[in-house]
């Protein structure tokens, strides 16, 4: 349990943690290379270990000291496992090491906790089958995956049916073993790290993302510099946002188009947010974030669905936090995906706002509420998801009365220090 009460202002300077969905896919490109990789900034958290620790399984050389290191095996060098792969709570793990899985010469399976075995696989096992990987999900289309050895992948060109960045990373890394050029076209384009990371060129036609990889290229070992994680600052930049009298900077995040559209959402409503020292690092765009808010503070709020969702959906549930002060009605739509995440996190936003005493309708693929509300403390429940977890945190620094998290400790998830940063900058 962690309880947590109203304050005055933050105020302060934040260094969050490495980018997560960096993190994931840096460990495996360099586990794939040809050599040593050396890695600054790599997120440890529940997550990111898991990827690191199915990489140990499977022959990687992974050395964690102040950097970490890892000595990659090459395309499709690696060792068969000598017992089921756990990818835990991380979906990313799952997903994207069964495209690399799906082009290895021996079997394998991977499976996960509770939570993802309830997770959507199918929409990584139909194009995998389509190359000719042999993945079986469950008859619910579910972890564990089982995977059998092929020699070769067949290139393919696909159109994800879903806008989802873990099922395009799979299929690029996929195609890295295949036999020719897979083609990966999105109708709306999503993060872009696997891509940015491997070099791969993109371009639109007709509107769409295409997105070509040549099988059987050797990846050259690098030394990379992760930047902080925007999707975990997005905490702190709502909390400056909405607790009056705030000023915070956010140090050094990843400022990635594909991943700062909650930032332009936040000022549509009227927050003051703005960015400086913007510079590239590793293909990346980084810089810090500043937010600032007066005594009064005037947010409005706005309807969110269609072609934004895909963009947000990691920030859907602190953007409610900010929706809930503003002024209007805030209406979310279009995001049935909310609901196959580490919960169903429409059912969770929808019951703890209940429950700090907002009168919320929720959808089948989304919720309304309207805005101006007095919230008050509450028994938050996580189901042991770590943005819940956050996201009412900081709903707690506005609310009258004691609010209680019920399971702090799934914050470790993504972001462990997550506590100790927000006690540092909040001003009783």
């Amino acid at each position: 349990m962690m309880k947590i009460t109203k304050v005055n202002k933050i105020k302060g300077i934040v260094h969050p943690p490495g980018d997560k969905s960096i993190s994931h896919r840096v460990a495996l490109i360099s586990a794939l290379s040809d050599g040593e990789n050396t890695i600054e900034n790599f997120l440890f958290a529940d997550d990111t270990n898991k990827t690191l620790e199915c990489l140990q399984k499977l022959g990687v050389e992974v050395e964690i000291g102040e950097k970490l290191k890892i000595k990659g095996k090459g395309i499709k060098n690696f060792s068969s496992p000598h017992s089921i792969l756990d990818a835990g709570n991380s979906g990313t793990t799952i997903r994207l090491l069964a495209g690399i899985l799906a082009g290895q010469k021996f079997n394998s399976e991977i499976t996960g906790d509770d939570s993802l075995r309830k997770r959507p696989m199918r929409r990584i096992v139909k194009p995998l089958q389509m190359m000719g990987a042999k993945i079986e999900p469950t008859e619910e289309g579910t972890a564990p995956l089982k995977i059998y050895g092929v020699d070769n992948l067949n290139p393919i060109e696909y159109e994800l049916e879903i806008p989802s960045a873990q099922v395009k990373s799979c299929l690029i890394f996929a195609g890295l073993h295949a036999s020719g050029k897979t083609k990966i076209i999105e109708k709306i384009p999503t993060r872009d790290h696997t891509e940015r990371l491997l070099g791969l060129k993109a371009r639109f036609e007709n509107g769409k993302k295409v997105i070509e990889v040549e099988g059987g290229r050797k990846i050259e070992p690098a030394n990379y510099l992760i930047p902080n994680d925007i999707s975990s600052a997005a905490f702190f930049i709502v909390a400056g946002a909405i607790i009056p009298n705030s000023n915070i900077r956010i140090k050094n995040v990843t400022l990635n188009p594909t991943r700062t559209a909650f930032i332009e959402i936040l000022r549509q409503m009227g927050a003051d947010i703005e960015t400086e020292n913007v510079k590239e690092v590793m293909g990346e765009p980084i810089g810090d974030v500043i937010v600032k808010s007066k005594k009064e503070v005037n947010l409005k709020n706005l309807t969110l669905l269609g072609d934004v969702i895909p963009g947000i959906i990691d920030e859907i549930p602190i953007l409610s936090i900010a929706g809930a002060i503003g002024e209007g009605k805030f209406e979310v739509r279009d995001a049935l995906e909310l609901r196959k995440k580490e919960s169903d996190r429409i059912k969770a936003i929808v019951e703890n706002l209940r429950a700090m005493g907002v009168d919320v309708e929720e959808y089948e693929d989304g919720f309304a509420f309207e805005g101006k509300n007095r919230l008050k403390g509450a028994l938050i429940k996580t189901f042991n998801d770590h943005r819940i977890a956050m996201a009412f945190s900081i709903a707690g620094l506005i609310a009258e009365g004691e609010t209680v998290i019920d399971n702090p400790d799934c914050v470790k998830i993504s972001f462990p220090t997550f506590f100790e940063i927000l006690s540092s900058v909040v001003n009783f």
